[in-house]
């Protein structure tokens, strides 16, 4: 017998409302459907985070391990499929069936004990999250996918009326800065396929590899987007230029680029936090500051992506 989890549930809720609500009333019988359609048989409790729920399984004709992924399809997961068969697995879990009608996806089954948040070693991991993004941007964005275009068109258009809400002066400029930055590169942002949620949540153990990308919420643009979730993941201030070092060379970007799309990262999150009433995260704005002081410049660092 399914459960749904209640830190699931309330998790839906908050964040989809009634189309959560929805989404968890048919959830016991979209399990069975899925169990009973693609030949399944649970083998181990549900897991999730706070949008998607992985049920483990094996698949009865041939016992391969794998996990039933289940979530509210909207803007940000409607793309997952597409972003997964265009990897094919090359730095990307593997998708083993879609279902276009609910959502619903069978992924190959990775380590979930083994994440990149477990690796002592600050550095290892943001290389580690740097050599999966050259590998996962590599690709052309298939068509059809969000445009980073298009959300940066309405990044700008939104700010301000946003900033009319921010009483902190200091706040404020650096709000004006980001955006700044922004209209720099939105005539040109890019069109190879990100993940856009590489943080190290999201980087799972595996046997066929050592590291492997999992839960992408993709678009088609500019891999400068990428960066901030590695610049923020177990934060220290001291390390953000060195980061931005190594992420910009293995990837091979231009530097001022990626500046401004980290900027332009910060923004879009410090948008989405003042219009829910909520403070601005102090991590993401220390980034800001400190990128935006152009690396290289004030703090140096190698750009080879070496220690």
């Amino acid at each position: 017998m399914f459960r749904v989890p209640d830190a699931f549930a309330a998790s839906q809720v908050r964040w989809h409302g009634q189309a959560g609500r929805a989404f968890l009333d048919a959830l016991p019988a979209l399990v069975a459907g899925r169990l009973d359609r693609w030949g399944l048989r649970v083998d181990g409790p549900p897991m999730h985070g706070a949008v998607a729920l992985a049920l483990p399984v094996v698949r009865r004709a041939d016992g391969v391990p794998a996990v039933l992924k289940l979530q509210v399809v909207d803007e940000e997961t409607e793309g997952e499929p597409v972003a997964l068969r265009a990897w094919g697995g090359h730095g990307a879990v593997r998708l083993l069936e879609h279902d276009p009608g609910s959502g619903a996806l069978l992924l190959e089954r990775l380590d979930a004990a083994r994440t990149l948040g477990r690796v002592a070693d600050s550095r290892a991991a943001v290389l580690v999250v740097a050599r999966l993004l050259d590998r996962l941007t590599a690709f052309p964005a298939p068509s059809g996918l969000r445009r980073l275009g298009d959300i940066a068109r309405g990044m700008l258009e939104r700010t301000p009326h946003v900033l009319t809400r921010v009483p902190d002066p200091r706040l404020r400029r650096l709000i004006g800065d980001c955006a700044a930055a922004v209209r720099e590169v939105v005539d040109e942002p890019g069109d190879r396929l990100l993940h856009w949620d590489l943080h190290y949540g999201n980087v799972l153990g595996a046997g066929r590899e050592d590291w492997i990308a999992i839960d992408p919420k993709p678009l088609a643009g500019d891999p400068g987007f990428e960066l901030l979730p590695a610049l923020v993941d177990r934060f220290d201030p001291g390390e953000v230029r060195w980061r931005f070092d190594a992420l910009t060379g293995v990837l091979g970007l231009d530097r001022e680029r990626a500046r401004a799309w980290t900027l332009g990262r910060v923004l879009q999150t410090v948008l989405w936090e003042v219009a829910g009433g909520q403070p601005p995260g102090a991590e993401r704005l220390e980034v800001a500051r400190l990128v935006r002081r152009r690396p290289g410049v004030a703090g140096g660092g190698r750009t080879d992506g070496g220690g």
